[in-house]
């Protein structure tokens, strides 16, 4: 991160903040892709999830379950959906380390099953077909 541009998460606002803990925040989407959509970030500014360290992915995997639970008793979603955007290629347009906590329900879109994939239409549809059980084709690659 270019030091003169400020993180919009570093310098997130308290008011936004509906749970933390000693290690990471947690606020709500500004563009929510449904109702109780969450941020879950860790405090330390970091772009990648990958350089979290252990301790920081444990608070925020420990903070996402309580606002789980949270969610589930106010809004009763029939599912979530978890997800990390690793890098602009992958959707990341803020770069501090973000877990996003998505409550799904019933009929929020006609047909859920294939989740992300719907990212890559031609791979969205799996449920009929067969996974490919031949091995690669590796070429002279020695283990």
């Amino acid at each position: 991160m270019d030091k003169t541009t400020p993180c919009t998460y570093c310098s997130l606002a308290q008011a936004r903040v509906v749970e933390e803990s000693a290690l990471s925040i947690a606020f709500k989407d500004a563009f929510p892709v449904s109702e109780g959509h969450t941020l879950i970030i860790p405090r330390r500014h970091t772009a990648s999830f990958f350089d979290l360290t252990l301790q920081e992915r444990e608070d925020m995997m420990n903070l996402i379950s309580r606002l789980k639970h949270k969610l589930q008793d106010e809004l009763n979603p029939q599912g979530f959906n978890v997800g990390v955007n690793e890098g602009f290629a992958a959707g990341q347009t803020v770069m501090h380390t973000c877990m996003h906590l998505i409550p799904r329900f019933k009929g929020d879109v006609p047909d859920p099953r294939g989740g992300v994939r719907w990212l890559f239409p031609d791979k969205a549809v799996f449920w009929d077909k067969k996974p490919d059980e031949s091995p690669p084709d590796l070429g002279d690659a020695k283990p």
